[in-house]
């Protein structure tokens, strides 16, 4: 089983390509990195559960029916009387703005983290998000990967960098030392080099000698995956880009259940890579078209 911990929050997106103050129609989903990538690992026929904090609203049950719907487990998530639910609002082709100060996310604490329970849990996922929403998350984060560790649970780690929540002056020593800690690492070319000043999939491989499966996705040219010495190469599924929002969490859930599958590196990317296409045409973080499969 996969068990994903992090913020999720309820998304409003137009359900058509077209700019924010413009739209009619709006779609209201779930949305947050951790249970996308969840979302993607069940619906390729494996296990998944995800945990965090929910405002006890109706946004956070809203959140809470969508994702048992995509065959996730939410049993364990605590419900927050005292505290909102995040919510982050998509802008197509121009960005997205985030409602999520005070959100009972941001609560996540080392304590919870000492209440999951990692029986039977394969691999954990984890994103550099929860390191900046609160110094508590920062801590909750810290320990639920020394848990995992202990307890010879893979760990994987989407880096994940918001610039809008911390400057890469910041951000970058931060995140490096979180993935250092992980077994299987996500991050962006672009985003490493703006985190670490490290311009090829090679300079980031030599940032992070110590991870056992490093993979470094390069945008509409393709992905490497650094395992050793040794590196595959797959390059991306040319599609028409409505979105990019979510497509980083639908490759890592595409790559993590190839993993589950045991299946070759090579045949990880191509899953990443086909998962990935699903979300970048559509504005939403988890497309009807993923709903339908």
């Amino acid at each position: 089983m996969l068990l994903a911990a992090g913020e999720t929050m309820a998304m409003v997106a137009p359900r058509e390509a077209e700019r924010l103050h413009a739209a009619d129609a709006f779609r209201v989903d779930a949305g947050g990195a951790e249970s996308n990538v969840a979302g993607h690992v069940a619906a390729l026929g494996h296990p998944a559960a995800w945990f965090s904090r929910l405002g006890a609203d109706p946004l956070g049950e809203r959140i809470l029916q969508r994702l048992a719907a995509r065959g996730i487990g939410v049993s364990t998530v605590i419900r927050d009387p005292g505290r909102p639910t995040g919510l982050y609002v998509k802008d197509p082709g121009h960005g997205v703005h985030y409602y999520r100060a005070g959100s009972a996310a941001s609560f996540l604490c080392a304590a919870d983290a000492d209440g999951v329970d990692l029986d039977g849990i394969a691999v954990l996922h984890v994103s550099g998000i929860t390191a900046v929403i609160s110094p508590s998350a920062a801590e909750f984060l810290d320990r639920i990967l020394t848990r995992a560790r202990e307890a010879g649970v893979l760990v994987s780690f989407d880096v994940n960098h918001r610039l809008a929540l911390w400057g890469p002056e910041t951000a970058g020593a931060a995140l490096k030392s979180f993935a250092a800690r992980a077994d299987i690492v996500f991050v962006g070319r672009d985003e490493a080099e703006r985190l670490w000043g490290t311009a090829t999939p090679a300079e980031v491989r030599a940032l992070l000698p110590e991870v056992v499966e490093l993979v470094v996705k390069d945008g509409p040219h393709g992905a490497t995956t650094f395992t050793g010495v040794d590196h595959v190469f797959v390059p991306a599924l040319k599609v028409e880009v409505v979105e990019e929002v979510g497509a980083g969490d639908a490759f890592a859930g595409g790559y993590l259940a190839a993993l589950l599958d045991h299946a070759t590196i090579d045949e990880r990317l191509r899953e990443g890579h086909a998962r990935a296409a699903l979300v970048l045409a559509t504005t939403a973080d988890w497309p009807d078209e993923v709903e339908e499969q």
